[in-house]
């Protein structure tokens, strides 16, 4: 969706469901922060390499990274609380745009840069 608008992003934190190399690859020029899972290998990519290299070598420093990523899932569970549990959109095209507003709103807000 958003390569659709020409927006790229600089970071990216993924919870471990999405700890495979395919994903990296996918993003393509973004960072990414990912914990991996237990079975997890060095076969991949060389971005996917570059992370594990990263998250072993540099530990505490990737996971004050990655846990930035607590501000938006507190934003998007008072979303939640505040305007319910679903989305009021019957289209596709509308539940899409209502989630990737909410979600953008709530990563600037938390960033501090409203």
């Amino acid at each position: 969706m958003l390569a659709s608008i020409n927006m790229e992003m600089e970071t990216i934190r993924l919870d471990r469901y999405y700890s495979f190399p395919s994903y990296m690859d996918n993003l393509g020029n973004t960072k990414v922060f990912v914990i991996p899972k237990k079975n997890s290998t060095l076969n991949g990519s060389r971005k996917w390499k570059d992370t594990m290299r990263e998250f072993v070598e540099n530990t505490m420093h990737y996971m004050e990274e990655y846990h930035q990523r607590s501000n938006s899932e507190s934003g998007f569970a008072a979303d939640k609380k505040m305007l319910g549990w679903n989305v009021a959109q019957r289209r596709n095209d509308r539940i899409y745009s209502a989630l990737f507003c909410t979600g953008t709103w709530h990563n600037l807000f938390n960033m501090g840069r409203l």
